[in-house]
């Protein structure tokens, strides 16, 4: 993928979180990664979603050294390079506060397995990382030592991280994330559902990841 391309792909995944409502205003960011040059591309600090455009992404080096970028990157970059400098794998990472997710995360609760659709996505429970500063690379460690295989948690007193191959990867658990956390949260108004057999989950998320979709 050219530079040019991921530019759009970070866009289109900052303007993803912004219409599915999971950010206001300045707030949450999206990045992704070009590993083959060792770039990160990220939302310019403290700049309306409807007004940016994909040239006004920011790039970085790995050590958060801006690359010809006319803006601020996002304060949170240091998390996104923690985790992009230590999981290979990941190809994209979101930060939101969406309210539902986030309201789990106020309470320093994970979310359970009670649907099919957190097993197909998530696998397992969402974690929730207990409360840590933003001091150098707390975050991003904290966030590693919990997230196990999941591709999102929880921050205590704070928001949701989300973690992708792709931007878009990223894009979807972060919706996936936020909507699984307003069903379970009207559930608990009407009583006290049960997590499903660790066995099911495991059938419903293998079925997922190897049936669902198109193969190209």
């Amino acid at each position: 993928m050219s530079l040019k391309a991921l530019k759009k792909a970070v866009w289109e995944a900052n303007q993803g979180i912004f219409r599915a409502g999971l950010v206001t205003m300045h707030s949450g960011n999206a990045s992704g990664i070009d590993r083959s040059r060792g770039l990160v591309v990220i939302k310019p600090s403290g700049m309306d979603y409807e007004k940016m455009r994909p040239s006004d992404m920011v790039v970085t080096d790995l050590k958060g050294k801006s690359i010809d970028s006319k803006y601020k990157p996002s304060v949170d970059l240091p998390h996104h390079l923690y985790l992009y400098n230590h999981r290979p794998d990941i190809g994209g990472v979101i930060h939101t506060h969406s309210n539902y997710a986030t309201s789990f995360a106020v309470l320093g609760k994970s979310i359970p397995v009670f649907l099919t659709a957190i097993a197909d996505e998530f696998g397992a429970e969402i974690p929730c990382v207990p409360y840590i500063d933003n001091h150098g690379d707390n975050i991003g460690r904290a966030i590693l030592k919990h997230i196990g295989k999941s591709p999102a948690v929880l921050l205590a007193n704070h928001g949701t991280f989300a973690i992708g191959k792709t931007p878009r990867d990223a894009l979807k658990a972060a919706v996936m994330l936020e909507d699984v956390a307003h069903t379970v949260h009207l559930a608990l108004l009407k009583g006290t559902p049960k997590p499903m057999h660790p066995r099911e989950v495991r059938k419903w998320f293998h079925r997922y990841h190897t049936t669902y979709g198109q193969t190209k």
